[in-house]
């Protein structure tokens, strides 16, 4: 990318001496690496970006070996690829909802529920939402700053993807796929897609007690003039991108969407099976009946329950999002209500986003916040909430946000402050509790000894049947990898492939991303820990009974399972166990 490029002719010399500084051992955090960039400015006295000098490395005379340390040091916010893959995310176009949510934001220029000045949100409409475009730029990025694009998740975020068509989600999602295929192909400073014409060319303000139009009606109207875009592909187009992603440089080892509950049936499983799809974030926001409905939300705890069986009995991971501070709750009620995710087996997510409500001007809610009938939590209040509902957590569940990242000028009132999670910790550790979630034990960049790990088996009910999640762990409980194992209790499947097998639904060593076929000492990711997951996936599952075993891969790790026996039958691997 253009920013990222410098005149080594100039600089050769600045170059040299910022590595020669970094490799340094004293400089260990990154502001000594920012240090070290404003002492030696470039020849027309800018400061170099991290991107322009890793660039430039292939330019001046360097060691693999010294090469590969410099970058370990001066790579940009390493925790972005700490939990073993390194993240993507697309948004989809703005698109009619079919929900009313009264709290949900109606920002024209950004699908439901998303603000156009959130950063994702303003990566995808400086690419036109083109997903190609926002994949390609995002990889872009990522390389430019040091880490590795091997191993991508795939996150489709925008609204309800269920409602969308289905020829734009095929279409949508191949591109992403071609873009990860293409990617050490084609130009790499390719920044922004042309002869794509943005789908919204108009913003209307839709402010929440002076609506003339609705989000859906805006939007309905701004796409009926774009009836020249083309974006449609079949799934045979799909299939092809998908079959060349198995042996790509940069392979898809996960690929999620998000949805409501209400949007979940036998065929829409399928289908989003057939996109490729391993993980469904879904909005249950709360499993309080009258809450719901007060927000308008359009469903229910019992079809919550639903959404998750049929979800869980097709292999997908489960993540959910949760609301505090909906109208008509409060406190006490929020964190009686999320008991129930964790303590009815109906539930029992393997993933939770903790949003509590924000007040948009756009919202609805903001009718309910004159009228004095909704308020938001005071700041006490919001991390009583919290605190409870984080001690909370299992050890197999893994909460991967707390509050949404909403700029604070889009905020009327409120928390506005990103950071609250890191408030909540550190007011549990004053209270000396200690987290369970998996993202509390994360091991990160910490190097890790094999006969250092313990395996350690925990066992659940759930609406399918019983759940195993195997974990090596260190002596500190710190965890290196996992499995979740699915125990159905009956053999039949609505999915055939599935009947009378037991499904692995998630395999994840931690770890610093590492490239594919590359190791690094210490790394937990090449300790053979998957390997030995599976294993013993396989001895409690013959130990069960089951005569197969199956795995609900994703795209890029079809190679891996057939390594130890997976055939690909359909949508899923499989293994015989006899």
């Amino acid at each position: 990318m253009q920013k990222y490029k410098l005149n080594i002719h100039k600089n050769r010399e600045v170059v040299k001496n910022i590595v020669k500084e970094v490799l340094n051992d004293s400089t260990k955090s990154n502001k000594d690496v920012e240090r070290v960039l404003r002492k030696n400015p470039l020849s027309k006295g800018s400061i170099a970006s991290k991107g322009a000098v890793i660039n430039a490395l292939d330019s001046i005379s360097i060691s693999k070996k010294d090469k590969q340390a410099f970058i370990e040091k001066f790579k940009m916010k390493k925790i972005r690829t700490a939990s073993g893959v390194s993240p993507v995310t697309t948004l989809t176009k703005p698109f009619p909802c079919p929900g009313k949510c009264i709290f949900c934001p109606n920002d024209t220029r950004m699908p439901k529920s998303y603000l156009s000045d959130e950063p994702g949100a303003q990566r995808a409409e400086s690419n036109l939402f083109d997903p190609y475009f926002q994949t390609h730029n995002r990889l872009a990025a990522l390389k430019n700053i040091g880490h590795s694009i091997s191993k991508i998740e795939l996150i489709i975020l925008g609204g309800t993807w269920s409602s969308y068509p289905k020829s734009y989600q095929v279409w949508f999602v191949k591109r992403c796929f071609d873009a990860m295929n293409n990617f050490y192909n084609s130009d790499q400073s390719l920044q922004k897609p042309k002869n794509i014409k943005s789908p919204i060319s108009k913003t209307e303000n839709i402010e929440g007690e002076h609506i003339k139009k609705t989000y859906n009606q805006v939007i309905s109207t701004a796409l009926n003039r774009q009836q020249e875009i083309k974006e449609k592909a079949t799934f045979e187009e799909l299939f092809r991108s998908q079959k060349a992603n198995e042996k790509s440089k940069v392979k898809c080892i996960g690929l999620s969407i998000e949805t409501r509950p209400d949007e979940i049936s036998k065929k829409e499983v399928i289908n989003i099976r057939k996109l490729g799809a391993t993980k469904v974030q879904i909005g249950i926001q709360s499993l309080n009946d009258k809450i719901l409905h007060l927000n308008k939300r359009g469903h229910g705890q019992k079809q919550t329950a639903k959404a998750l069986k049929l979800l869980r009995k097709a292999g997908f991971k489960l993540h959910a999002h949760y609301m505090p501070n909906l109208y008509g709750s409060s406190p006490t009620k929020d964190v009686e209500d999320f008991k129930k995710v964790f303590s009815e087996k109906e539930f029992r997510v393997d993933e939770i986003k903790i949003y509590p409500c924000s007040l948009i001007q756009s919202a609805e809610l903001m009718q309910y916040y004159k009228n004095g009938s909704w308020k938001p939590y005071t700041r006490d209040e919001l991390l009583f909430v919290l605190c409870q509902v984080y001690k909370q957590v299992p050890q197999y569940c893994r909460v991967t946000r707390m509050v949404r990242d909403i700029p604070s000028t889009d905020i009327v009132d409120g928390n506005k402050l990103t950071n609250f999670r890191q408030i909540v910790e550190e007011e549990l550790k004053k209270q000396k509790i200690k987290l369970n979630d998996i993202r509390s034990r994360e091991i990160r960049h910490k190097k890790v000894k094999k006969e250092d790990l313990t395996l350690k088996i925990l066992n659940y009910k759930t609406s399918v049947g019983e759940e195993y999640f195997l974990q090596f762990v260190t002596s500190k409980n710190q965890i290196a990898a996992f499995l979740r194992l699915s125990l159905p209790k009956t053999k039949s499947n609505f999915i055939k492939e599935l009947e009378d097998c037991s499904v692995i639904r998630e395999v994840h060593v931690y770890g610093e991303a590492v490239d594919v076929g590359k190791t690094k000492k210490g790394k937990a990711q090449h300790l053979g820990l998957g390997k030995a997951l599976i294993k013993n996936s396989e001895e409690i599952s013959k130990e069960k009974g089951f005569k197969k075993i199956a795995v609900i891969s994703s795209i890029g790790t079809r190679e891996y399972y057939k390594k130890f026996g997976y055939n690909l039958v359909d949508l899923y691997q499989v293994k015989s166990l006899g």
